[in-house]
């Protein structure tokens, strides 16, 4: 069965991984947080790696270190993550942005313009504190 909705595996694990840290009272491993999220421990630790590099999260090395967040928890959005790992949302009115396109009216009626910004909202309104 399909779905409309497609978030890729690496803002995934990023938002879920934050969420799972942003929740703990100790600092977790890579091991750890892969085994909470369900993910991989080669890509979650790649993306913890890309997520610390940002600022987003602090690590410590050693047996006893892990990650810890490296802003309030307030502070980050849904958003926030999710830009780090994709970039900018499209602000084209368009998908297959093709300039000799022979519709004349778009076919899906603007309707993935108004799921993006949906999206959009959604994602910057939400804060980690209130995962």
């Amino acid at each position: 069965m399909g779905n409309v909705f497609k978030i890729s595996e690496a803002a995934s694990i990023a938002i879920h991984s934050m969420s799972v840290v942003a929740r703990s009272q100790s600092l977790l491993n890579a091991q750890q947080i892969a085994e909470q999220t369900g993910f991989s421990k080669n890509h979650t630790s790649k993306v913890l790696q890309l997520l610390a590099k940002n600022h987003y999260l602090t690590s410590t090395r050693g047996p006893g270190g892990g990650f810890r967040l490296g802003k309030k928890a307030e502070e980050i959005s849904l958003m926030d993550i999710y830009r780090l790992i994709e970039g900018d949302l499209s602000e084209s009115d368009c998908r297959m942005d093709c300039p000799n396109c022979p519709v004349k009216h778009c076919i899906f009626g603007g309707i993935d313009k108004r799921f993006t910004e949906e999206f959009r909202q959604y994602m910057e309104s939400k804060s980690l504190a209130m995962m």
